[in-house]
């Protein structure tokens, strides 16, 4: 995808699993957090997925594919869970 990503991207994608391509983890899309920043031509936002415990994706550029959908370059980032039974992502766009 060439064109600058915003949060009106992913907001169809809330609760689709987002599969790495080449890989074997399965991501869903929890929430799409918009930064309350004005004046910017673009906001900032983070993406949140969630995926199961114990085998955790580590950091770095990867391929995520929706389901009967897109794909996106992101770079995702394992971020402190504190819940039991799952374990959460970020990928931020500043």
């Amino acid at each position: 995808m060439a064109e600058m990503l915003t949060a009106d991207h992913f907001m169809p994608h809330v609760e689709k699993v987002f599969r790495v391509k080449g890989g074997h983890h399965a991501l869903t899309l929890a929430q799409v957090e918009v930064s309350g920043v004005t004046g910017w031509e673009r906001k900032p936002f983070n993406l949140i997925f969630s995926g199961p415990p114990g085998d955790v994706l580590a950091a770095g550029m990867y391929t995520l594919e929706v389901a009967d959908g897109p794909q996106f370059e992101l770079y995702v980032m394992p971020i402190h869970t504190p819940e039991k039974g799952r374990q959460d992502y970020q990928s931020a766009f500043n």
